[in-house]
């Protein structure tokens, strides 16, 4: 048969084209493979399940299961190999987290429905409790211990409270309130759970009751302004009266110390006077002592000067210095009369005998 009439032939293909393509196609498929079960996986629990090495990082601690059951198995950060498809892998963290609670609505025992936009809570897992805490509550243990325990709280306390009470008075103690409530429920029933503390942000109310605590606040904040400038005046006053006695007392002292002064000076000056007295009286006693003992030298001279011949003569003188010349027929008898003289010396010597 002639190969002309049976039209052109196909072309043969190369030699050796065909192995060549399986070779790639067989190198893929074996470095994806590879690339699935060598590649550590850390956070990512969907690349977990079909990876030999895995992470654990800084801060966690891995924790595994097997078909679905929670293995005891706790490892520390860093590689660490597990059975692919097999068992699943998940980091846990064993340090202190935040977990933020948003948009927490509830009504206070008025009725006045609040919300409290965000509320913080610090919080730590224990390494040592990490296996009986996801046994109980899962992963997400943190959703019924604090999540859906603080929306709890939080209406528990408005319902219990007014608004006057949640928004101003006890809001600075919202904060411990809320800590020791649920660390009490996880001392009792999940151990592990440290609750380190919680902030409480102020909670959204009503506009128009709002302006009505802005309101309140500023007449407090005028009642305190008030206050201390009383405080202030009650200060100075307190001070210009503290200052005004200092001064009395100051010029209370100087006056006394003066006073003190002119009692010592005439006290001075009175024992000056009196020594002069003294003086005096002693120079006038001498000078009395001395004229009386004159006076008692000239009696004494005087009474033995006086004797009858001295008294005749200083008579006898005396009438013959008189001067007067007397006319008349009579001539008294003073003067001639003998015996009026002779009497008169005999008292005289008579009385100076008696006296001796």
């Amino acid at each position: 048969m002639d190969p002309q009439q049976h039209g052109p032939r196909a072309p043969r293909p190369a030699p050796g084209g065909g192995d060549f393509s399986a070779i790639i196609t067989v190198l893929i498929a074996f470095v994806s493979i590879a690339a699935m079960i060598l590649v550590p996986s850390s956070l990512s629990s969907s690349s977990s399940s079909f990876s030999i090495i895995h992470q654990v990082p800084e801060g966690h601690v891995g924790v595994y299961w097997r078909g679905g059951a929670l293995l005891k198995t706790i490892t520390s950060p860093g590689f660490h190999l597990k059975m692919p498809l097999i068992t699943q892998f998940e980091p846990i963290q064993v340090t202190l987290q935040t977990d933020q609670v948003r948009d927490i609505p509830c009504g206070t025992k008025g009725g006045v429905m609040i919300s409290f936009e965000k509320i913080e809570v610090v919080n730590r897992l224990r390494k040592d409790y990490v296996y009986e805490t996801l046994l109980n509550y899962g992963v997400q243990y943190d959703n019924t211990w604090i999540y859906d325990k603080i929306h709890h709280e939080i209406n528990q306390f408005c319902s219990a409270h007014s608004l006057q009470q949640v928004y101003i008075d006890m809001f600075p103690s919202i904060d411990e309130k809320m800590k020791d409530a649920l660390q009490v429920d996880c001392t009792r029933y999940a151990p592990g759970i440290e609750i380190m503390s919680v902030r409480v942000t102020k909670p959204t109310i009503p506009a128009s009751i709002k302006r009505n605590f802005e309101q309140m606040e500023e007449e407090r904040t005028k009642v305190l302004i008030t206050m201390e400038k009383q405080k202030v005046a009650e200060k100075e006053a307190e001070t210009q009266r503290k200052m005004a006695v200092t001064e009395a007392e100051k010029n209370a002292q100087v006056s006394r110390i003066v006073m003190e002064q002119k009692l010592m000076e005439k006290d001075s000056a009175k024992m000056q006077q009196e020594i002069e007295n003294q003086m005096y009286m002693g120079r006038e006693k001498s000078l009395a002592d001395a004229n009386f003992y004159r006076v008692m030298k000239e009696a004494e001279a005087n009474r033995l000067k006086l004797t009858p011949e001295f008294l005749e003569l200083r008579f006898i003188e005396a009438i013959a210095n008189n001067s007067k010349i007397f006319f008349g027929d009579k001539i008294p008898n003073m003067i001639f009369d003998q015996r009026l003289l002779g009497n008169f010396l005999h008292d005289v010597e008579r009385k100076g005998n008696m006296e001796i």
